[in-house]
């Protein structure tokens, strides 16, 4: 009968009890982004265009303020922009010039005016070049000041700075734009999952790692997300330290803010023996089960 144990206790040093599954994490699903959306200027609300839950694209109008007199700005710097009159005035002016100096200069070579009448025809010419070239150097700052009033009047336009859904909304029409912003919007492609991990898995986890999510929502299949970010610094009083993974979500059908399961199909005494380069053995299956030919299993004797 001793013999019958010490073979069992080999057997059990030898092949030992399969090592636990992994557990999955718990992780939280969250926007990859939020902006809370403001107006850079003071203003009151005049149009609302979007509203709670509507999507919405980067640089998509969200509401407007009051504009009347960035409007007339406009409309007055667009108007010295697009006059022609003195435009014109100074070309012909300057090509009558230009005339004017060829002829004298002919007739000073026939000797039938002084050199003073040529010198004088000579000023007249560059007095009317130079005109022109204020003319139009005019008309550029003109157009300036039509694109500065055209800027001015875009920002009374509140915009979208990413491509989401509208999540709230804090302000109405007749309401004064300030500090406080008007809009909050989410992103929600991708979504952005993040995880917090016992020390144990330090080393193990590297950026672009895939990662199994299973979203806590019925009906919600399992989902590979990708790790962005590993934290540098671990947590003393936790032993833990955070990843952030990103979960794409191309059809909007899962929402953020749901609580999820991660897998990265460790365990924690696995992701410590391969984060010290430690080579896993074998696992082999509960019971009592010897492989081999019986010459390389130890028979017990048989007394008769």
């Amino acid at each position: 009968m001793n013999r019958y144990r010490r073979w069992g206790m080999a057997a059990l040093v030898l092949f030992p009890l399969a090592a636990p599954a992994a557990q999955p994490l718990g992780c939280l699903i969250e926007p990859f982004r939020v902006s809370e959306v403001g107006s850079p200027v003071i203003g009151v609300v005049e149009t609302i265009l979007v509203e709670r839950g509507d999507l919405v694209t980067a640089g998509q109008a969200l509401a407007t303020l009051r504009s009347d007199v960035e409007r007339q700005s406009v409309a007055v710097a667009l108007s010295k922009a697009q006059a022609v009159g003195e435009l014109q005035a100074a070309e012909a002016n300057a090509m009558l010039a230009r005339q004017k100096l060829v002829r004298a200069q002919d007739l000073a070579n026939q000797n039938f005016i002084s050199s003073q009448a040529l010198e004088q025809a000579r000023a007249e010419s560059a007095v009317a070049e130079n005109r022109l070239a204020q003319v139009r150097e005019q008309r550029g700052v003109y157009m300036r000041e039509h694109q500065m009033a055209q800027a001015q009047l875009g920002l009374r336009t509140i915009r979208s700075p990413i491509t989401g859904v509208v999540v709230d909304r804090y302000l109405s029409i007749g309401e004064r734009v300030e500090e406080k912003p008007v809009y909050r919007v989410a992103m929600v492609n991708p979504l952005r999952v993040e995880v917090v991990l016992p020390s144990s898995f330090y080393g193990t986890v590297r950026r672009g790692m895939p990662v199994t999510i299973t979203p806590d929502f019925p009906g919600a299949t399992a989902r590979t997300a990708k790790v962005t970010l590993v934290d540098k610094v671990i947590d003393g009083a936790s032993n833990t330290f955070r990843i952030r993974l990103e979960l794409p979500n191309p059809d909007l059908s899962l929402p953020a803010g749901l609580r999820c399961k991660a897998d990265l199909g460790l365990t924690p005494a696995a992701a410590a023996q391969k984060s010290a380069g430690v080579k896993l053995a074998p696992v082999q299956s509960p019971g009592l089960r010897l492989t081999g030919s019986p010459a390389q299993v130890p028979q017990p004797a048989v007394h008769r």
